[in-house]
């Protein structure tokens, strides 16, 4: 896409990844994603923020070619989908000076072996003048990556924020205009990468509460013309208190673990608590992630496989560990043909979440009256829990 003005001598140059698929050969992206990169072209210096991921590269670099000058690339995160273009950047305008935090400086070097004298680091709060106008440096520690900074420019309220308030959406849209598809997209974008560090982006969310935010342009999705929508959900997304819901990831081989299943989620659905199932064979895990940002209570409901969990329920276990939800409480059902460690097992992968593990249903092949007695107490006991909580 062409270059596209945001303000007077404010542009966005990025590019437009319409058919990627998967991030980190991990994360679904089913929108595709942008890679935003701005230019701010001040009445003395002119600064170019981030640059694009390695694969879009080419048609993106003739647009930057086509620059009179740039005197600055301000990198504020090392991953290779902000920064990977930058020694080509280098190469082209090789009197450039890269402007970024101190943890920053080594990580660029070592990812894509940029000469440390093209390297300027700033402190937290520094400013640096273009002219007319100014960007000024706020580290945002992280959010997602221990080196991560953002940019304000005060002259125009506008926020260049990063991988901070992102979302993976391909659209040939500037700006924001459906609000619910942004919304869903964020909140993916939130539970996949930002989650695990609740804690201090509340914290970097706080301090950015003194700056006139008027514009936020991401690195990834589309920008916010009314940021106070994003920052409202970002701050509900972090807070402590999770919702009156169960998440419940699982996976039947023989129909067995299925039906128990099914029982559970009618039992809770009539004690009013709200539940969201995955089948782990078919599941987006962005989808996932999206409900374990409100989850009060996790179930995971797993036959049992050569004396363990499955190793899809297994895997599921382990993502939930590693973004670190707020739940409060976790339960484990399913079946088995002889014996087995399953609820050891699973219980041994989650030591990152602070929960209470309430007591697990587990039967011997197929469920009988004795386990639907069993998981209706289960229901019993999450329903009580979330009532005790406040959980709405």
């Amino acid at each position: 896409m062409h270059k596209r003005t945001i303000k007077d001598r404010i542009h966005w140059i990025g590019a437009v990844d319409w058919n990627r698929r998967l991030f980190d050969s991990l994360i679904p992206l089913p929108d595709g994603t942008t890679y935003n990169a701005y230019l701010i072209e001040g009445s003395e210096k002119t600064a170019l923020l981030d640059t694009v991921d390695p694969p879009l590269a080419e048609p993106w670099l003739a647009r930057i070619a086509a620059e009179p000058k740039i005197d600055y690339i301000v990198s504020h995160h090392a991953e290779q989908d902000h920064s990977g273009a930058i020694g080509q950047v280098l190469e082209r305008f090789p009197q450039a000076k890269v402007i970024t935090s101190p943890k920053a400086k080594a990580m660029l070097m070592d990812l894509l072996h940029l000469p440390e004298a093209a390297i300027v680091t700033v402190t937290d709060g520094e400013t640096l003048s273009l002219g007319d106008k100014t960007l000024q440096f706020i580290h945002t520690p992280w959010v997602h990556w221990p080196e991560t900074m953002v940019t304000y420019v005060p002259e125009d309220q506008i926020l260049f924020s990063c991988d901070f308030f992102g979302s993976h959406i391909a659209s040939s849209d500037l700006y924001v205009n459906d609000t619910c598809r942004v919304y869903e997209a964020a909140k993916r974008y939130f539970a996949e990468i930002m989650m695990p560090f609740r804690g201090t982006i509340e914290k970097n969310i706080a301090k950015l509460k003194p700056y006139d935010i008027r514009i936020i342009a991401p690195s990834h999705g589309q920008i916010y013309d009314r940021p106070e929508w994003i920052m409202e959900a970002y701050a509900e997304w972090v807070s402590a208190q999770p919702r009156n819901l169960v998440v419940l990831p699982y996976i039947s081989m023989h129909g067995s673990t299925q039906q128990m299943v099914d029982h559970l989620i009618d039992a809770l659905a009539d004690r009013d608590v709200r539940v969201e199932a995955y089948d782990l064979v078919v599941t987006d895990i962005g989808k996932l992630a999206i409900s374990l940002v409100d989850a009060g209570t996790i179930v995971v409901g797993t036959p049992t496989v050569l004396a363990g969990p499955h190793p899809v329920a297994a895997y599921g276990t382990f993502l939930a560990n590693a973004l670190r939800p707020k739940a409060r409480f976790l339960s484990i059902i399913g079946s088995y043909g002889w014996g087995g460690k399953t609820v050891e097992t699973l219980a041994g992968m989650i030591p990152n979440l602070k929960v209470e593990v309430l007591d697990p249903v587990l039967c011997k092949g197929q469920p009988t009256v004795q386990a639907f007695e069993a998981l209706d107490r289960l229901a019993d006991a999450i329903a009580a829990k979330h009532k005790e909580n406040g959980f709405a």
